[in-house]
């Protein structure tokens, strides 16, 4: 399975805001992050949330050079994923590895291509 997200890649772990609950210190994504997810929406493929387990190949094409954590726009995304139901889960026994994730810069053109490839165990390990 492929597809793009034609957004410009957003964290979810920077910028954060600290709200009450109950009284009580809550940490919630940032504004920014939240609007990206809910925009993510129109880009995500229309499949039965996959279970099995899977590679999730991510090239962030970022519009400017400034440094970013590649394991903070992972987890953004594959929270994306899970949350507009392409996964099931986000965890280690679906989600087996993210192996040839890249950033890129792209100036004119920032987005998210995916490449989601079944992972086929040998039964020998």
């Amino acid at each position: 399975m492929n597809f793009t997200i034609n957004l410009p890649p957003v964290t979810k772990k920077n910028h954060g805001q600290i709200i009450m609950c109950k009284g009580r210190p809550i940490m919630i994504p940032s504004k920014p992050y939240l609007q990206y997810e809910k925009d993510c929406k129109v880009f995500m493929p229309k499949c039965e949330p996959i279970g099995h387990k899977v590679n999730v190949q991510a090239h962030y094409y970022m519009s400017t050079k400034r440094k970013v954590d590649l394991t903070n726009l992972e987890s953004a995304l594959l929270d994306i994923m899970v949350k507009h139901n392409v996964l099931v889960d986000d965890n280690s026994t679906i989600v087996v590895s993210t192996d040839g994730s890249r950033v890129f810069y792209s100036k004119e053109n920032a987005r998210t291509e995916v490449i989601v490839t079944e992972i086929v165990e040998d039964e020998k390990c």
